[in-house]
């Protein structure tokens, strides 16, 4: 093997947390070396110690049959090792050469030589086949797919060795991840390697070479070929086995109606769309990105106005706008949780009983005895881990997160849950726990309303599906009843 990149008993301690205890990786040349694990497991501060922003406390980084210890990420990046993270760090209001080349702009008497510039960048952007993309063009008006072109394009401009993609499908549409697995195909053919983190096991199989999984912050395995059964890496994930990541299904629901949309529509996103959810009852959404999906979502929710149509909830119209709905007990748990559901900073207690603060008052102040005592209770419920309800909730795994943005609701008079890709950026054992969170509240008599971008999730945890494309609900169906090509299919339009 050509190993260009070697890991060897790396340790790296915070205050309190050993986030990396003996890790083992090594790299070839050429190929695409995934890395799998849980949040927590230790693949951030992995990623950190590779691009010089942390350094390990002990063990060895040999590069390119080299010991290093990089200072500092422009080190790393110097070295030839480039990193893209999920949240990408370019600048929207620079153009796509600037984002390019920012830090390293070709220069002549001091001067930027924009000409040049602007050249270079259309020659990386051509060679993957994206001549049409105007390097002139500025960044913030670029699809979540040009957003990481531009950091690819950025990596091979100081000429990486290795590029290091931190879950680089999380945000992307379906012929979009298609075409960004064809890029790293090239990249590899380049003689790059790509060390590439996802927690989606099914894009292993596709473009991976070979697997190290990570999990409490130690190598569990490293070196396992690409094949290896999904169970076999789960089980090095979480320790346990999961024999099926979906809770079973319960016998048909027969309840009435406990909401109901009909023709509702908002211009130039959504057109005459009806649905139902019984109590107890879970329907999952799905279809391409822009389908209005989310945006359906978010008009039931009240965050947008409908044009016309109309919401009941319990056979009564459900008005007002969020407030209204929350009233009601028609609840979001929205996509972006971290900007627009959480307060980062607070602990988790206080992000727990937001919504139900007057449940916790006396005489216009709050009990924080109280909220504390209620957050706890639910943190046992949900198997919050950690339980510490003091605890910062940006701290929490992604999957951790979404509980307490599940339980927040829990200490309301929640009828109707509405679920917006409720496990992006979540490791696969922490699914398996949110899926049996979510079937539980269902079989507690709350409906649940979910839109999901992966199919096999709306068909392993819905009761119905419904697909979306263009704005209009092409099909309603038992979800036993039809597969993942038949859904991608009516979601494409046949094509």
């Amino acid at each position: 093997m050509n190993e260009i990149l070697r890991l060897t008993d790396v340790v790296k301690t915070f205050p309190g947390v050993r986030a990396l205890d003996g890790v083992h990786l090594s790299v070839a040349r050429g190929e695409v070396h995934c890395l799998l694990g849980q949040n927590g497991a230790g693949k951030s501060t992995l990623i950190k110690i590779l691009s010089g922003a942390h350094r390990p406390d002990s063990g060895r980084m040999d590069w390119q049959g080299t010991p290093v210890a990089f200072a500092a990420p422009m080190e790393a990046m110097r070295a030839g090792i480039a990193t893209i993270y999920q949240e990408l760090d370019l600048v929207d209001h620079l153009s796509i050469a600037e984002n390019v080349y920012l830090g390293h702009e070709p220069r002549r008497a001091g001067f930027v030589r924009r000409a040049e510039m602007l050249r270079r960048t259309d020659e990386l952007l051509a060679r993957f086949g994206h001549a049409e993309l105007d390097p002139a063009r500025m960044v913030h008006t670029l699809p979540a797919a040009g957003r990481q072109l531009v950091s690819i394009a950025r990596a091979l401009s100081h000429e990486a060795r290795l590029i290091v993609m931190d879950e680089p499908t999380a945000v992307l549409a379906h012929d979009e991840v298609a075409n960004l697995m064809r890029v790293v195909r090239e990249l590899t053919a380049l003689d790059i390697a790509v060390i590439y983190i996802t927690h989606r096991l099914e894009e292993i199989r596709e473009i991976g070479d070979r697997v190290t999984v990570l999990k409490d912050g130690r190598s569990t395995a490293t070196g396992l070929p690409a094949d290896t059964p999904a169970r076999d890496l789960v089980t090095r994930m979480t320790g346990r086995a999961i024999d099926s990541i979906f809770p079973a299904r319960p016998t048909t629901v027969d309840a009435p109606a406990l909401l109901t949309v009909s023709g509702l529509t908002r211009r130039a996103e959504f057109t005459d769309v009806s649905l139902s959810v019984a109590a107890g009852e879970i329907v999952g959404i799905t279809g391409l990105v822009g389908s209005g999906r989310s945006e359906l979502l978010e008009t039931i929710a009240g965050a947008r106005r409908a044009d016309s149509g109309a919401i009941t909830l319990d056979g009564r119209p459900v008005r007002g706008g969020v407030p209204g709905a929350v009233r009601a007990g028609l609840v979001l748990a929205p996509e972006e949780r971290k900007s627009q559901a959480l307060i980062l900073g607070e602990p988790v207690y206080r992000n727990m009983t937001l919504a139900a603060l007057r449940r916790f008052s006396a005489a216009g102040l709050t009990r924080p005895g109280r909220e504390r005592a209620a957050a706890r209770a639910l943190a046992e419920r949900l198997q919050l881990r950690p339980p510490d309800v003091e605890r910062p909730v940006g701290t929490l795994s992604g999957g951790n997160q979404q509980k307490v943005v599940l339980g927040r609701w829990l200490l309301g008079h929640t009828r109707l849950l509405l679920l917006d890709e409720p496990t992006r950026g979540v490791d696969a054992g922490a699914r398996a726990e949110l899926y049996q969170l979510i079937r539980d509240l269902a079989a507690d008599g709350l409906g649940v309303l979910m839109v999901s971008s992966e199919v096999p999730e709306c068909l392993g945890l819905a009761d119905r599906v419904l697909v979306m494309r263009a704005g209009r609900i092409v099909h309603t169906g038992p979800a036993e009843g039809i597969d993942e090509e038949k859904v991608l299919e009516l979601a494409m339009g046949g094509k």
